[in-house]
């Protein structure tokens, strides 16, 4: 068997099961998308074998969206753990078959707490669907040879948790600083949760000079602070400017043996790019390569006057690159 070829033939079978459960979206999903937004509790989901462990990314996925959502076994909700869900809950149930027995067999106990249910199988005719409020389906073939390990199926409820998760984000007006609030480890944590007033230099180790400044102080200024750049302030003592190693090779080529008898004010470079404190540390690096720089000084609500800088090395220390 020619695997190479087995390989891209299932991928191809399963990207066209999403196409295909796309194309079938209709009302019902919008529906099952404001249910869950409407939901004051918590969105509960139960399904066996590989569907329970749909279930738990389904899961995932909402909670980390501003959803707060989890998994409940519909084995172990026999023997106590339906005592999880609330009624101000909603539950999602997931079944290929649609006719899950363990599944089943909590429903009626769902029917008295009367929460809303939505489900999701491959049967839009089988028992679990005609007993939710709501009946998404996902009537595809498995990518298997057989059509029956679950495959396509399984991709394709996952993705469509998916479309539903982000839906109802968007409903909740959801933004990426939300997104970071609940992703504070690891390097997405580092992207979306660390700011620039976390990580940046303040203080006697900013460097700084006036207009009036001669330029070899401020050669030297910005030799003793080692981030290459030292910031120019005006005799009120507002952010006038800046000086960069590449502001130093232009003025050499323009005055040379002249240069160490000007001012700094005379070299600097008016208007440089600036980060606000409370920005993303992220939002840094990205302003940085937009302008192929490697700092940006770091200004407070009035912007009169910076109050640190952060150097492209601070962000590769951070892992923030």
């Amino acid at each position: 068997m020619d695997s190479l070829k087995t390989g891209k033939g299932v991928l191809k079978k399963e990207a066209e099961a999403l196409l295909r459960v796309m194309e079938k979206l209709d009302s019902a999903f919008s529906e099952a998308a404001e249910i869950i937004y409407q939901c004051t509790g918590r969105v509960v989901l139960t399904g066996m074998g590989k569907s329970g462990l749909v279930c738990k990314k389904i899961a995932s996925t909402l909670s980390s969206t501003g959803t707060p959502a989890l998994f409940v076994h519909p084995a172990d909700s026999l023997h106590g753990d339906l005592g999880m869900l609330q009624r101000s809950d909603v539950l999602i149930i997931v079944s290929n078959s649609g006719e899950t027995d363990e599944v089943l067999k909590i429903i009626p106990w769902i029917n008295r707490l009367g929460i809303p249910v939505i489900t999701i199988t491959g049967d839009p005719g089988s028992s679990i669907a005609r007993l939710g409020d709501v009946a998404l389906t996902v009537e595809v073939d498995e990518a298997c040879p057989y059509n029956v390990v679950p495959t396509s199926s399984t991709t394709a409820t996952l993705a469509l948790g998916d479309a539903l998760a982000l839906s109802v984000m968007e409903k909740r007006a959801f933004k990426v600083e939300d997104f970071a609030l609940l992703h504070p480890g690891g390097s997405l944590g580092r992207k979306l949760f660390l700011r620039v007033a976390d990580i940046m230099h303040t203080g006697s180790t900013v460097p700084g000079v006036s207009v009036n400044t001669s330029m070899k102080d401020a050669i030297l200024e910005i030799t003793s602070k080692r981030l290459g750049v030292t910031a120019v302030y005006d005799d009120n003592g507002n952010f006038a400017g800046i000086i960069t190693d590449g502001d130093l090779r232009r003025a050499i080529e323009r005055y040379d043996d002249a240069l160490l008898g000007k001012k700094a004010g005379d070299v600097m470079t008016r208007n440089p790019k600036v980060v606000h404190k409370d920005a993303l540390a992220a939002h840094a690096l990205k302003k940085m390569e937009e302008f192929s720089i490697t700092s940006l000084f770091v200004i407070d609500e009035d912007n009169a006057r910076p109050v640190g800088i952060v150097h492209i090395h601070d962000l590769l220390k951070a892992k923030v690159v």
